[in-house]
């Protein structure tokens, strides 16, 4: 399988968290991705933690891209970020709008990501290969699909070389997000975002808050096995395999796995793939 993987992870919070993210780095090594991702707090609440976390993983040999989000910045702030990241050899980066932390009231110098876009390219030119967000089933704080597909374009045109889809379990809806941006004439790549199942619980509760559909019929069945890890799991990784092999038939240009720092599950996924 020649289509190209990208795995995110989130900065550990502790010494222990980060060797076991070390070993996760280490087994998903072996599924050559183009790069490793990793998420940024919102208003910047991690951006040591990111940093230190991409610098540790680019240490063993691999390609990392920093998640970088505007609300809450300063102009200077993020020069300042552009400037480390040029000075430590790191040359892709995830441009997102990100969220205001609970309390914080002032949204800051930037209020869209396309606004963190220009901002890039025009501090930095072309130096960066800069992945924005993309929402299949609509952000859900846009008014209409049209206004986030316009939003989408905007983020596009700023000068973003590629995008990554918020995660979605409903192929139909990244098809069609593909279809209208492509009539909009946007043709950078629109990688989709993979969730692999671990805990549905979980999952339904991150689900409900970040507007992802979780569909009728996979929700029922997971609620029949209640605690039954084993079935969950089981279930999971049928159901994702089949979406994986869906989109790559469909002519998806790669799969960006939201690994939530674990390796099990994705390298079971990229087996069944044949990766």
């Amino acid at each position: 399988m020649s289509l190209e993987l990208s795995i995110e992870f989130f900065p550990p919070q502790t010494g222990e968290g980060m060797e076991k993210l070390r070993a996760t780095v280490a087994r998903l090594a072996v599924l050559k991705p183009e790069f490793f991702s990793v998420t940024y707090g919102a208003g910047g609440s991690t951006r040591d933690r990111t940093l230190d976390t991409v610098m540790e993983i680019a240490a063993a040999g691999h390609s990392a891209a920093p998640h970088l989000s505007c609300i809450g910045s300063t102009r200077e702030g993020i020069s300042e970020l552009l400037g480390i990241f040029t000075e430590r050899g790191i040359r892709r980066i995830v441009a997102l709008r990100g969220d205001l932390p609970s309390g914080m009231a002032d949204a800051g110098e930037f209020r869209y990501a396309n606004e963190l876009v220009a901002f890039i390219r025009s501090e930095t030119g072309d130096r960066f290969f800069i992945e924005v967000g993309a929402y299949p089933e609509w952000h859900p704080q846009a008014k209409s699909p049209r206004e986030d597909l316009l939003n989408f374009k905007r983020k596009v045109d700023a000068g973003a070389n590629s995008a990554i889809t918020q995660y979605f379990y409903n192929a139909d809806a990244y098809e069609h997000f593909v279809e209208q941006a492509r009539a909009l004439g946007v043709v950078v790549p629109i990688v989709p975002g993979i969730m692999p199942i671990a805990n549905f619980a979980k999952l339904a509760r991150f689900s409900d808050a970040c507007g992802a559909e979780i569909p009728r019929w996979m929700r029922r069945k997971f609620e029949s096995f209640g605690d039954d890890a084993e079935s969950t799991r089981a279930f999971g990784l049928d159901v994702v395999t089949q979406l994986c092999q869906r989109l790559i038939a469909r002519g998806a240009p790669g799969l960006h796995f939201y690994s939530m720092n674990q390796a099990s599950l994705t390298l079971e996924l990229c087996r069944r793939l044949g990766r």
